[in-house]
């Protein structure tokens, strides 16, 4: 029998990493994105470089967690990240030169975790990438070199809670 989500049996837990998405214009990507921070349960997501409000299609695409997903939209991803520096370890999703694939990340670290994504079209700028500590990218088997950004998001995120979930 299929449970609902009051019968769901999932163990209630939060995990130290906040999410940066530096210009996420799609309304449907933000939407989703809101909802993997709740299914992730992370502490936090900025909307960076992207309109300062929630529109009706990403209210409804992420299926109310706007409610009680800690978020809010900054202007500049780059002071963001300067300011969280000092207190998170920065990890960069993307496809350089210098990227490793995620499975092969072993999160070392005593410190928060910030994730940076990047635009649907042009993803993390040179800019925003010299402040990573890391940057990781996930393996591509077909033609196509790039996935949807919430879906990237969301096998990230699981790879970086499956990791840290036996912490504390």
């Amino acid at each position: 029998m299929q449970l609902n989500h009051q019968q769901s049996i999932f163990e209630k837990k939060s995990f130290p990493i906040t999410l940066i998405c530096d210009g996420i214009t799609k309304t449907a990507n933000i939407g989703s994105l809101l909802r993997i921070a709740d299914a992730f349960s992370i502490e936090k997501i900025y909307f960076c470089g992207t309109e300062e409000q929630l529109t009706r299609k990403s209210k409804r695409t992420s299926r109310a967690t706007e409610n009680w997903v800690n978020y809010s939209f900054e202007k500049d991803a780059e002071s963001l990240i300067k300011k969280l520096k000092s207190t998170h370890y920065i990890i960069g999703l993307e496809i350089t030169d210098k990227s490793m694939s995620l499975q092969n990340l072993e999160l070392i670290t005593q410190k928060k975790i910030a994730l940076v994504i990047g635009n649907e079209n042009y993803g993390i700028s040179d800019a925003i990438l010299k402040f990573c500590n890391h940057i990781i990218h996930i393996n591509m088997y077909g033609k196509n070199s790039s996935m949807n950004v919430a879906q990237a998001t969301s096998i990230t995120l699981y790879e970086i809670t499956n990791q840290l979930k036996n912490y504390k």
